[in-house]
């Protein structure tokens, strides 16, 4: 008989995806062009269903989301979808389910209150110093989550908006960072984007450009396109932020693609989105981040879902994000860990929220109780003003080097560094304090004078000072404020005092 994993094995249907599963008949030529892929986009549920099962009784249901919320699905993307996987994480963020008719009249239009910070239209101005520009409507697949669902559409933005929008942002010299974002700003043609980035670039304080896309993920055969890159190099610094949900999405192509962007000069962030069902477990997640540093692009923002209209089935609860970043802190490296935020409802701005790692902080009392990553607690204590340590701390004394046997004097009151009797080195006292002891064995040394033997040498008897002179001895090295410095010594010492190597 089979065991019970290969039963197992046995019950899962074999993997129905890739290009030469759907598209067998399409040359190289057509795959390979941003153009065909385009224009190919799968955009009802006739044309879907030629591809992927759809339940009878759901039919009626997905008819009805795509009246309120439009399809489109590139060739390739829809190749990344395994047929025979309704819960597939690629066909979750761009197929219309049932669930999204389900929750259609649950959210906001505008969970992100960015028309309320519009001066006019297409411009979000919320942060003091960066503005977003919504420069298109359409994008190469329309995800089920988006935060714009209630602006995609094929209208094309005219031309006089855009104006608008570049002359508002001329007119607001605090503005420095503009994010140029849509719908998908690297869908439009390469003579029309041009347009706009050279606007906006002729603008003297407008000192950094982003573009917001999905096109490397959903489109990387744009990149194929030598003067799309040639035009883009022209305009640094220019940012690109990508949208990778899923390691499904780093494929050759994929990575192809962003080698294209990096080597014209543009650095690449990533921004993802929890979605349930889709990357809400830290497998995936670790996959994912780990998979675009192998790509060179930095895990940048991991969003909460936003609470648009229609989306409530692809929400996760905080908790859940808190523990995907709790797996990830101190498990992986810190280039492959995103800032875990919420796109506060409104229009109140990202506001990072984690794991706590801070369980005690008192500025008053210049402390705080941290956690690490294995749960061990640890104390940090802020620096203080010098007069609130409980043990006076001194000036580093010089280390006094003998020259044979002699004794080295401290003379009256002053400092004295002799070395006594070759081996045991002496800090002569100011004011008669010992300095802490590091336990190294050394000859016991004796002061002449009223001085305190301030180091490792103890002081034997009370010699009465012979003057003001100070120790006739050597110099050599201010004494480190580490005891790692003294904390060991090679030396031995004899019943007669005088020390071996």
């Amino acid at each position: 008989m089979p065991s019970e994993s290969e039963s197992e094995h046995d019950k899962k249907p074999p993997q129905c995806k890739g290009r030469a599963y759907y598209f067998p008949n399409v040359t190289d030529e057509e795959w390979n062009d941003w153009h065909w892929q385009f224009r190919n986009r799968v955009t009802s549920l006739e044309e879907l269903a030629r591809f992927l099962p759809i339940p009878a009784a759901e039919w009626d249901l997905r008819k009805q989301v795509l009246k309120d919320f439009r399809m489109g699905i590139t060739p390739y993307y829809l190749s990344l979808i395994d047929a025979n996987d309704p819960d597939d994480p690629i066909l979750r963020q761009a197929v219309p389910i049932a669930d999204e008719y389900h929750y259609r009249a649950i959210g906001d239009e505008d969970p992100l209150g960015e028309e309320n910070f519009s001066p006019v239209p297409g411009i979000t101005h919320r942060y003091p110093d960066r503005c977003l520009m919504v420069i298109s409507n359409s994008c190469a697949v329309y995800c089920r989550y988006c935060t714009r669902k209630r602006i995609m559409y094929e209208d094309a933005v005219p031309d006089f908006e855009i104006d608008r929008m570049v002359d508002y942002i001329a007119r607001t010299p605090v503005i420095r960072d503009v994010v140029v974002s849509g719908g998908d700003p690297l869908t439009y043609a390469t003579q029309k984007l041009e347009r706009v980035l050279s606007k906006l670039r002729a603008i003297p304080h407008v000192e950094i450009i982003r573009i917001g896309s999905r096109v490397p993920v959903s489109l990387p055969q744009r990149m194929n396109d030598p003067e799309l890159l040639e035009m883009l190099e022209k305009y640094h610094p220019l940012w690109i932020n990508v949208h990778f949900n899923h390691p499904n999405e780093c494929t050759p192509e994929a990575a192809k693609a962003c080698d294209k962007l990096l080597r014209a000069g543009i650095p690449l962030n990533n921004q993802s989105v929890l979605l349930k069902g889709v990357n809400d477990d830290l497998v995936t997640m670790k996959a994912l981040v780990h998979g675009l540093l192998k790509m060179r692009v930095r895990p940048y923002y991991l969003y909460q879902c936003d609470p648009v209209r229609g989306s409530e089935h692809m929400r996760t609860t905080i908790a859940k994000g808190i523990e995907i970043m709790e797996g990830l802190r101190g498990h992986t490296s810190g280039l492959a860990q995103p800032m875990y935020v919420i796109d506060a409802p409104g229009g109140g701005g990202k506001i990072p929220v984690g794991p706590q790692y801070m369980l005690y902080y008192s500025p008053k009392e210049g402390r705080a109780i941290l956690r690490n990553y294995k749960g061990k607690v640890y104390e940090y204590l802020e620096p203080r003003p010098l007069e609130s340590y409980p043990v006076p701390v001194e000036e580093p004394a010089l280390v006094g080097r003998s020259n044979g046997n002699g004794n080295g004097h401290a003379n009256g009151n002053g400092c004295g560094n002799g070395a006594a009797n070759g081996n045991g080195a002496t800090f002569g006292g100011c004011g008669g304090i010992s300095a802490p002891r590091f336990d190294v064995p050394v000859t016991p040394a004796r002061s002449n004078g009223n001085g305190r033997s301030n180091g490792n040498g103890r002081s034997n008897g009370n010699g009465n000072g012979n003057g003001n002179g100070r120790a006739e001895s050597e110099p050599s090295a201010v004494v480190g404020k580490s005891r790692w410095a003294r904390r060991r010594s090679t030396r031995v010492v004899n019943k007669d005092g005088n020390g071996k190597e």
